[in-house]
C-alpha cells in the first residue's frame, strides 16, 4: 500500500469516528463499552483458563 493511499484512509477513518461521535454521542459511548466488555470478558477468560491450569499442575 502506497504511503498517501495509507494516509487517505487513515484520514478518512478519523473523520468516520469523529463524524460518528458528533452525531450519535450515546450511541458512540455504547459501542465503544460493548467493545471494553468484549476486551475484558477475553482477558478474564485467559486469567482462568491460566488459573485453573497451574492449579491443575500444582495439584496433579
Amino acid at each position: 500500500m502506497s504511503p498517501k493511499l495509507r494516509l487517505v484512509l487513515i484520514w478518512l477513518a478519523v473523520i468516520a469516528v469523529v463524524s460518528m461521535i458528533i452525531s450519535d454521542p450515546s450511541g458512540s459511548a455504547d459501542f465503544v463499552l460493548a467493545i471494553w466488555d468484549m476486551i475484558w470478558g477475553a482477558v478474564l477468560a485467559i486469567a482462568t483458563f491460566f488459573e485453573e491450569l497451574f492449579t491443575g499442575i500444582l495439584a496433579g
